[in-house]
């Protein structure tokens, strides 16, 4: 029996969004799948606003598919959610769809209006408006500041190793808070001062560096200068983080072998709307430690899944470390599953699935006391 389609009956409309940095593309689907339209509209208030208007000319919408919600989509998804539209995250292509079907903005509106429609996307952002984005935005510079210090205290060392004699000699059995003192501390030997120019509007360079020697103070120096810095802003950001975290997560920071640094990222990936995450099984796929069959005839055997978010999936492991050297209980468990001829990837693998299940415990109990 063929279905004929009434051509009066009302449009239920499902919007998708291939967004951009200046500008994002819109397309909409009608109830049956039929293309309505496309258009672009600019990511700016008005252009959010304009963009919602042009969807609910069709009709009721129903769902929107947005591409890149965490990231130039972020905006316009805060504001069609404030507008009580219901948004879900939509995937790129893969490439196979892209080889098969093309590329171009309305196509990837489209496909994103497509995978909301059928379901296949059904994902909920982040609302990133609330005490869990500040720690992630906060963590974005310490991260930043953290790599950078690693950096120059690595070039120091390095630099103390092939430094003229007697300036290594004097440097080398030097760590820590002594080493940067005594960096930070030299003074580089240098020639006269060149003639300053009665054309000059900036102050005179002082006189060249005289020797290898000179020179190798004066880069000891910055970067010992640069090392303290950062260690500064390492200092002041973790003042402002330690309240943020210890009021969101109490319990996920008593839990053994947690710090701010590690509760801090696990909040992060979660986000300020748990209950976006439906289980623990699904937490523990978002952080890549859910194990996938990997058997393949006589062999039998499982392995974590390599997706997710790495470094939710690196806090987890931090935290396995921890125990596994610490923890009298996490050291048992390993020995005993060792003398079960589990390999010592077997092993972490459980544990960091076990851990999972204790972090999605505790940050779904911290948001119900906390109200997030």
């Amino acid at each position: 029996m063929t279905i004929v389609a009434d051509e009066h009956a009302p449009v239920h409309v499902t919007g998708g969004v291939d967004t951009h940095a200046d500008v994002h593309v819109v397309a909409a689907l009608d109830q049956l799948g039929r293309e309505l339209g496309w258009s672009s509209f600019p990511t700016t208030p008005a252009g959010y606003t304009n963009l919602e208007r042009w969807l609910g000319a069709f009709g009721p919408v129903g769902v929107i598919g947005v591409e890149g919600t965490g990231v130039y989509g972020a905006g316009l998804t805060r504001a069609l959610s404030a507008g009580g539209l219901r948004v879900v995250e939509v995937d790129r292509p893969d490439r196979k769809a892209r080889h098969r079907q093309g590329k171009s903005d309305p196509i990837d509106a489209y496909a994103a209006a497509r995978a909301a429609q059928s379901g296949r996307a059904d994902g909920t952002p982040k609302t990133r408006d609330g005490t869990v984005e500040m720690i992630r935005t906060l963590r974005v510079a310490r991260t930043s500041a953290v790599k950078a210090r690693a950096t120059a205290l690595t070039q120091l060392k390095a630099l103390i190793k092939t430094a003229p004699e007697p300036l290594r000699s004097d440097l080398r059995h030097l760590d820590g808070a002594a080493l940067l003192h005594r960096c930070g501390g030299l003074r580089s030997a240098r020639g006269p001062a060149p003639t300053p120019s009665p054309f000059a509007k900036r102050t005179p360079r002082p006189g060249a560096l005289v020797d290898p020697t000179a020179a190798c103070k004066r880069a000891l120096a910055t970067l010992a200068r640069r090392i303290s810095v950062l260690a500064d802003e390492i200092a002041d950001l973790d003042d402002d983080l330690e309240p943020l975290v210890t009021d969101t997560a109490p319990r996920l920071l008593a839990m053994f072998g947690v710090g701010l640094d590690v509760a801090g990222q696990l909040l992060a990936t979660v986000g300020d709307n748990p209950e976006r995450i439906g289980s623990e099984s699904a937490f523990a796929h978002l952080c890549g430690v859910a194990p996938i069959p990997a058997s393949s005839g006589k062999t039998n055997r499982h392995r974590l899944n390599r997706g997710g978010d790495r470094h939710a999936n690196h806090a987890l492991w931090r935290i396995a470390m921890n125990r596994l050297r610490y923890d009298p209980a996490t050291i048992a468990y390993r020995d005993r599953r060792a003398k079960e001829q589990k390999s010592n990837k077997e092993i972490m693998r459980c544990l960091k699935r076990y851990i999972a299940r204790e972090v999605y415990s505790a940050i779904t109990a911290d948001a119900g006391q906390t109200g997030r």
